[in-house]
Formats: C-alpha cells, structure tokens, sequence
C-alpha cells in the first residue's frame, strides 16, 4: 500500500516547482490530487501527468492568489464535490526581493493577502471535511528565513515569520481533532524563483551570475541546491501516518545551510 492512498490531496501553486513536484509525488503515493494555481494551461499538463495507478481522479481548480475573495468564490463552488480533503499544501511564490527599509506598504499588503490570508481562508474551506474524518494535513512551504532572516528578502522574511506563528497556533487549536500542521522550510532550491534571486544578487554586485551561484553553494555544507523533489519528499512524510504524532513544526530542507538549531 502507498503512503497515500485513499487520500485527498489540495496542493497549492502546483503548476510548476516545488508544488508541481509535490503533487507528483503525492500521486505516486496513491493520493488523489486537485491542483491549484492561476496559469490553466500549466494546470492541465501537470494535472494530466500525473500517476493514476491507483485508479485516482485528479482534477485542477484556478484562482490567483492575488484576489482572495475570488479564491472564496472558487472553493464554494467546486469544494463541496471534492470533499472531504485529508491534506493542504499552502504553498505560493515568495514576494520580490529588496531591502526591508525601503519596502512600500503595497508589498506587505500583497505579500500579507498572497500567503497569509489565502492559505486561512484555504484552511478554513477544508477544516469541515478534516474534522468529520478526523484526519487531516496541513503543511506550508515556507522558507529557512523562519530561523535565520535572509538578506535582500525584507518582506520575505516579515511574511514568513508571520506565516510560521500562524501554523504554530493553529496546531495547537487543531490537535485535538487529530489535525497535524507543520510548516516545511526550504533552502536554495532549483526553482525558477531561486534562478530570479541569483540574477538580482548578480546585477547588484556587478559579478557573473556563475559566481553567484558557486557562491552560494559553497554556503551549503551540502555544497549542492535542492531539488524539488527532495521537498516533495518532506512533504509526503509529513501528510502520512507515519508523522502522526509530529505537528507544530518547522522542518528545514536545506542541505545544511541554516545556522541554528
């Protein structure tokens, strides 16, 4: 029996990265997977390759995270034929980078709404369903700034801490409905979003992008960048019921790189 199996999966930004790489294998594991992101296109490909090896229906939904009432809207007309879900991925691109003093109220609004908010009104949705089967999963990929802010990424690092606090209490409030919510920290990943970061640090220090990422790398005791799947894995641990007795967490999957404990 896969790890999985006989689970509903809602897996976020999973049309690309990280998140496509954990829908994968959750389908791999026997889950059920709907997709969600904002790029439809994106959406059907991955949607229609991933493992139906154990008869799994998946599906996709669409709704930007940019618009959260449009996002409410989404989960009231097409949650109620997908439920109950036994496990969320709250899982979104981080906000641009840039030095925190000099960050305009409109980015901590849109980063706030984007993460924060969303992945609530998310939890909201799907907490019915995880309580009636008194099962259920929620992970957030957030990031290794958690424990050790990251320069350049000043509203990075605010939303992400905000985001961590907000795991750690619900975790607490929903355990005794046999909810587990633990919070999955990533370090430098082979992403689209990581290849932005090193292009950015190589304009701003006027050196070839080669050498920011040699680097970089050389401050990962791994000496390498994750790869997607290796969060994906992570992932699918922390859904299954081996980890039934972890939550509140925050597990960094960073080859070494965080400095504390």
């Amino acid at each position: 029996m896969r790890l999985l199996e006989g689970k509903r999966a809602l897996v976020c930004g999973s049309s690309q990265g990280i998140g496509r790489a954990i829908a994968t294998h959750f389908a791999d594991q026997g889950a059920e997977v709907i997709l969600l992101a904002r790029n439809e296109p994106a959406l059907k490909i991955a949607c229609g390759e991933l493992s139906t090896a154990h008869q799994q229906k998946h599906t996709y939904m669409v709704a930007d995270f940019g618009y959260p009432d449009r996002l409410k809207q989404i989960l009231e007309q097409r949650l109620p034929e997908l439920l109950p879900v036994h496990i969320l991925v709250n899982n979104t691109g981080g906000p641009p980078g840039g030095l925190l003093y000099e960050a305009k109220i409109e980015e901590f609004t849109e980063a706030f709404t984007r993460h924060l908010i969303c992945s609530h009104i998310l939890v909201q949705a799907v907490l019915p369903g995880m309580k009636s089967e008194k099962f259920g999963r929620i992970i957030n990929i957030v990031s290794t700034s958690v424990k050790q802010p990251i320069p350049g990424l000043g509203v990075s690092n605010t939303v992400r801490g905000a985001m961590a606090n907000w795991a750690k209490t619900l975790a607490g409030e929903l355990a005794p409905f046999g909810i587990t919510v633990n919070n999955i920290l990533p370090g430098a990943t082979e992403t689209a979003r990581l290849r932005s970061i090193m292009e950015a640090k190589a304009l701003n220090s006027n050196k070839p992008i080669e050498d920011v990422v040699e680097q970089t790398k050389r401050s990962i005791p791994l000496g390498r960048f994750g790869k997607p799947q290796e969060i994906a894995y992570a992932a699918g641990f922390l859904a299954s019921d081996l980890a039934s007795y972890i939550t509140g967490i925050n597990l960094p999957v960073d080859g070494g790189r965080t400095m504390s404990l």
